[in-house]
């Protein structure tokens, strides 16, 4: 298959047999999350998600570190904009605004219909966790590190993680890590699930991530649309909403050229070729 190349300033994105590999590209400053990173974000996911020719993707950081979290460069135009002497009302619903917008460079990835995979190195630090957190999967090699800063910083973080970490690792591990501010080293995270597996290098980590990827990338890209589909309603719903939601999607999606294909090539005991 072609390579396939995307051009942005603060993102790295190539794909290759089917999965899309996304790198942070701040390294100078640790992938710190710029105000351009935020709107590239906002764009990247989608185009990928529209990419026929991508079926998973891969995040990761260039670097030392896989990010140290938003840029402190922006609170500063944020104090300077909330103490303007212009209406304060006015100016606490621009401030709102770009929160949402901020929320939604995170969420695409979950609206995103192809499974994304964290492969984090370094420091993942708070916004890296609101990141992660909307992530499908995650993996560490055992020199990362990972911390709810905002508590720190006098904030209250508001980009996902309060939301998210919950519904991954247990509620009393989240919370510790929100109130204290603590570093979660790599075998930690492992062990309370925030990460599926903590790899010894850097390197082994991307090459157990990649396969994983291309394992992923060749089952039906309808029925990996579907999983993802239904494993995010199903996290935010009762049981027997989630059951009668499945029950409905398969109706309308199970009778694909897909379904014909994965049994055709198990009779012939051969690999299936789905269709983009």
């Amino acid at each position: 298959m072609m390579i396939m190349n995307y051009e942005f300033k603060t993102l790295l994105v190539d794909v290759k047999d089917y999965v899309a590999h996304l790198r942070l590209n701040n390294p100078t400053k640790a992938n710190a999350m710029t105000s351009e990173f935020w709107v590239e974000m906002r764009q990247v996911l989608p185009l990928l998600d529209q990419d026929k020719e991508v079926r998973v993707v891969v995040l990761s950081g260039e670097g030392k570190n896989f990010t140290a979290g938003i840029d402190l460069n922006m609170f500063a135009g944020t104090q300077s904009q909330m103490g303007g002497k212009g209406d304060p009302g006015r100016a606490r619903e621009d401030f709102r605004i770009a929160v949402l917008d901020m929320q939604e460079s995170f969420t695409v990835i979950e609206k995103c219909r192809k499974p994304v995979i964290a492969a984090i190195h370094g420091a993942c630090i708070g916004g890296g966790i609101d990141m992660i957190s909307a992530c499908d999967m995650r993996y560490c090699s055992e020199d990362a590190y990972f911390c709810v800063k905002e508590i720190d910083l006098g904030l209250v973080a508001d980009v996902g993680t309060l939301q998210r970490l919950p519904k991954i690792i247990a509620d009393g591990i989240a919370r510790e890590l929100a109130f204290t501010a603590r570093n979660m080293l790599a075998q930690e995270a492992e062990k309370v699930h925030l990460v599926n597996k903590c790899y010894s290098s850097r390197e082994e980590m991307m090459e157990g991530v990649m396969s994983i990827a291309h394992q992923i990338a060749q089952k039906s890209p309808l029925s990996t649309r579907g999983t993802k589909e239904i494993l995010n309603y199903t996290r935010d719903h009762s049981v027997q909403d989630g059951l009668n939601y499945v029950a409905t999607w398969n109706a309308a999606m199970i009778y694909s050229h897909d379904l014909l294909e994965a049994m055709q090539a198990g009779m012939q005991k051969r690999q299936p070729e789905f269709e983009d």
